[in-house]
């Protein structure tokens, strides 16, 4: 439909043809959902034996006369499972308005889940779309994540360690057993192709704050930047690419950050053969979960005013505005309050590396 918006049948025919949206949820064993709706019928089925015993002056047994607790049990299992003998019937108005308002609920609520299961089949999809639905509606200043190998996985264990919730993250891969693995996480999943403005737009890229391009190919990462930065002129795109020849490329599709990343192993790798303790600092540096941590952090009113040299962590650049600022820059000699500083410090969740240590045997970084 041109000009307008597209019907639901139209919608669902493309994500059907492109890849639907995947959300995370509990995985429920089968002899757990079937312990669940036994003990669910067993409470059902009690509640209704205690209402018609504590009223059972008001029914009446053909038999004898007489109602007593195994009459209520025998009454109850006839009755809700709909079988209706008639041998013991209510009499007075108090029970048959019982029977009416109680009892006649719970009979139909113990047929639904004695068929549970073709119930749950048959509104399962509607579940989806409604979860899927109130999911869109709800989702704004999140992350995507294009690709979900090793770059696009180890980028979103670090993103987990700031104030990033798990809900907060959108992953797109084309390969269906990603997808799955970004599920089983606790992430929101896409199939489909990031080059499409379509598959994007499914992760709500207009609505993001980020989005990490980290795919196996470089012509991909330079089309998804491009198609990202026409949907979203404001977010922030952080692009990885593996030849350094293709990084201006990228810039120029509007990436605000690039990083080289064969380029960058392979001089991690000289920097291990020349200076095998540096290569294990710089490592743990890189490294989240323990020993030394670099990150950005904004300047504290008790730094403001101070030399960088003066500051509690160990102070590496200074960023003013967009420059960024060496610690022995004498511009950067005197802190701002609206300045932010790249730091090291010790990583709260394992020990610094002491004196000495380096890349030995059974030794690693971090």
């Amino acid at each position: 439909m041109r000009g307008g918006a597209k019907s639901a049948g139209a919608q669902q025919q493309e994500e059907e043809r492109h890849g639907s949206v995947l959300l995370p949820r509990p995985e429920v064993s089968p002899l757990r959902q079937v312990s669940r709706r036994i003990l669910a019928a067993l409470g059902v089925l009690w509640a209704t034996v205690l209402l018609v015993y504590f009223d059972r002056d008001g029914y009446d047994d053909s038999a004898d006369g007489r109602v007593s607790f195994l009459d209520c049990v025998y009454y109850t299992t006839v009755t809700l499972s709909t079988t209706g003998y008639g041998d013991i019937s209510p009499v007075t108005d108090g029970a048959r308005l019982v029977n009416t308002l109680l009892i006649t609920p719970l009979r139909v609520l113990f047929l639904i889940i004695l068929i549970g299961t073709t119930l749950e089949a048959l509104t399962d999809r509607t579940r989806r779309q409604w979860r899927l639905s109130r999911w869109r509606s709800s989702l704004r200043d999140h992350t995507v994540v294009v690709g979900f190998g090793t770059k696009g996985r180890s980028a979103v264990q670090t993103l987990l360690t700031t104030d990033i919730r798990r809900d907060r993250i959108v992953v797109i891969d084309p390969h269906q057993n990603a997808v799955k693995a970004a599920n089983t996480e606790g992430f929101a999943g896409i199939e489909g192709d990031a080059t499409r403005s379509e598959v994007l737009a499914r992760a709500q890229v207009e609505r993001a704050r980020q989005i990490i391009v980290a795919p196996q190919r470089d012509d991909t990462s330079v089309l998804v930047t491009l198609t990202a930065r026409q949907l979203n002129p404001r977010i922030k795109i952080v692009a990885a690419v593996r030849e350094e020849e293709n990084a201006p490329l990228l810039r120029q599709s509007g990436a605000d950050a690039v990083i080289t990343s064969a380029s960058a192993a392979g001089r991690l790798l000289g920097l291990a053969m020349l200076s095998p303790y540096a290569s294990t600092v710089l490592e743990d540096l890189i490294q989240q979960e323990a020993g030394l941590g670099l990150t950005e952090r904004p300047v504290t009113k008790a730094e403001a005013g101070r030399s960088p040299r003066e500051c509690d962590d160990l102070v590496v650049s200074v960023i003013r505005g967009h420059r960024i600022l060496a610690y022995d820059d004498p511009d950067a000699e005197t802190l701002q309050l609206m300045d932010r500083v790249v730091v090291i410090h010790h990583s709260l969740s394992g020990p610094t590396p002491g004196p000495g240590r380096g890349p030995g045997p059974g030794v690693g970084p971090g």
